[in-house]
């Protein structure tokens, strides 16, 4: 089973949204409809021209996600946290989703606190039951849960956010993944109250609504959304929430850096925010695929290279597929043998351990067995996904994920578009695939992302058909402890970054794609859709 990333839902077209299910995404599921019109990515977002792609599943958002780390591996900025606070019913969400649509920046996270509820005694959800449960208390929220979790989004690994039932006053059994903010945006009562959750925040926003307002939306909202009754509803307000805002959160107003009166309807509040947002994003942004390109890598090749022994076969196979005059029926087919032997090298780099069984003539035959938890295979779509049948035609049962990295047009930075994940992933040795590696930025996006879901760095294997040295060396120089494994290495790159003497554009040669449609390997990759 595998889950996907989940990032909070909102009308913006900015905002990446990645529909749960189970199951593996092809290829095609990321494709247009036959007959559609293809456009190349860009990076500035239009209104007109929302960058997004539509199937009969799920939308998915085109706005990719630049790199959150240095060439050095090692994350280098922080996701920017905006803190909103203010009364029940005061119009923080819709003060958020105004913020969100005037962002218009890709890899938003919308957080609620009311996510993290405490999970109640046995005597406390009698009083829940009866409304006389004071869930406006400091006292009710998971705090501890709330920071741990804040902390770990704001580094960008990859959560789990519970999910709480108002109506049974429970936590559901299945939690949220959510992974890759840019932004993130943390909207509650308590919102300011904690001392260690307030260090966390980057920007403090106060909500400021009349009262009145405040009661008759929360009265609205808790008949028709949550299945109170309306004399339980003002029973909980006059008992709890006016109390509570009075003693609690009005207080924190002054340690707002901006108050917004009246909510969602003050624009131009929101427009100074935004603007604040902006400056300090563009602060923080980083040139990764430069610095890699620019480097001079003169030191010999990294003890965790390995590379396919070069027989006449290999140098056979290699003779084909770099042959600009090979039809794509033999590309296809002669790369799937490359690709069988590279993945059958990979698999002697597990672990294993001694193993002792019994023969049919009832001798005992000492040998090995893979001494691991489980194997996860990873391709970086879309060439990447072509290695996946050699996988699985010698590891039985071997889970699959997925990862899609653009380059971005305007800035040449590579950018996260989308991933599908196996659950616990972290617990497994990776196979991380793509067919060709030039200056190595992608694949060190895509070793990034795997250790911000808590993969060990020794157990990712980065398998390629073909590599430049200075791709070696950047992944290498990056994640010492990451095995690369490739049948060939190749010297040099040239002024478009590509390998030489290389194997063209691998994608386009199997798929019997132009480079007109804008799809290209690795450093080059640019579904243009």
């Amino acid at each position: 089973e595998c889950s996907a990333v989940c990032v909070q839902a909102v009308t913006c077209p900015a905002v990446c949204c990645f529909g749960s299910g189970s199951g593996e995404d092809s290829l095609d599921r990321l494709l247009p409809p036959a007959g559609a019109p293809r456009r190349r990515s860009a990076t500035s977002l239009s209104k007109t021209e929302p960058p997004l792609l539509r199937t009969g599943t799920r939308t998915i958002y085109t706005a990719g996600r630049p790199p959150w780390y240095d060439e050095h591996g090692a994350q280098s900025k922080e996701a920017f946290v905006i803190g909103l606070c203010g009364g029940s019913a005061s119009g923080k969400t819709t003060v958020a989703n105004k913020i969100i649509e005037a962002l218009d920046v890709p890899w938003v996270v919308l957080l609620s606190m009311d996510s993290f509820y405490r999970v109640l005694s046995a005597e406390e959800q009698t009083l829940a039951a009866s409304n006389d449960y004071n869930f406006d208390h400091p006292g009710a929220f998971d705090f501890q849960l709330l920071v741990a979790t804040l902390k770990k989004l704001k580094q960008g690994k990859s959560v789990k956010i519970p999910v709480y039932d108002f109506t049974t006053h429970r936590r559901q059994k299945d939690w949220k993944n959510v992974y890759g903010a840019s932004v993130i945006i943390l909207e509650g009562i308590m919102s300011f109250v904690d001392k260690e959750l307030l260090q966390l925040l980057d920007m403090k926003i106060f909500v400021d609504t009349d009262s009145d307002i405040r009661l008759v939306r929360r009265l609205r909202r808790d008949i028709t959304e949550r299945g109170r009754d309306i004399e339980g509803v003002i029973k909980q307000y006059n008992k709890f929430v006016k109390p509570a805002f009075e003693q609690y959160i009005e207080p924190t107003m002054r340690l707002a850096d901006i108050v917004v009166p009246r909510g969602g309807g003050n624009m131009v509040a929101i427009d100074l925010i935004v603007q604040h947002i902006h400056s300090q994003l563009e602060e923080r942004e980083l040139s990764v695929r430069a610095l890699l390109a620019s480097a001079q890598q003169t030191q010999p090749l990294p003890q965790t290279l390995s590379v396919l022994e070069s027989t006449p076969q290999v140098r056979g196979l290699h003779t084909i597929i770099r042959n600009r005059e090979t039809s794509r029926d033999e590309f296809i087919f002669y790369s799937k043998r490359l690709m069988r032997l590279l993945i059958e090298h990979a698999l002697t780099f597990l672990p294993s351990q001694s193993s002792v069984v019994q023969t049919p003539q009832g001798h005992e035959y000492e040998g090995r067995s893979y001494n691991g938890k489980g194997i996860t295979g990873v391709s970086i779509l879309r060439a990447g996904e072509t290695m996946e049948p050699a996988l699985r035609a010698v590891c039985k049962d071997v889970r699959i994920g997925k990862i899609l990295i653009q380059t971005n047009l305007d800035s040449g930075e590579p950018e996260l578009h989308y991933l599908r994940l196996p659950k616990d992933i972290s617990e497994d040795h990776v196979i991380l695939m793509d067919s060709t590696v030039s200056t190595g930025a992608a694949a060190m996006m895509a070793v990034r992302v795997l250790l911000d879901h808590e993969v060990e760095e020794d157990k990712i294997m980065l398998v390629s058909l073909l590599m430049a040295e200075l791709g070696v060396h950047s992944v290498a120089y990056a994640f010492p402890k990451v095995k690369i494994i490739t049948t060939a290495v190749d010297k040099s790159l040239d002024d478009f970054l590509h390998v030489v003497p290389g194997i063209g554009d691998f994608g386009d040669r199997y798929f019997g794609t132009d480079g007109s449609d804008g799809w290209s390997d690795e450093d080059q990759e640019q579904p243009s859709y």
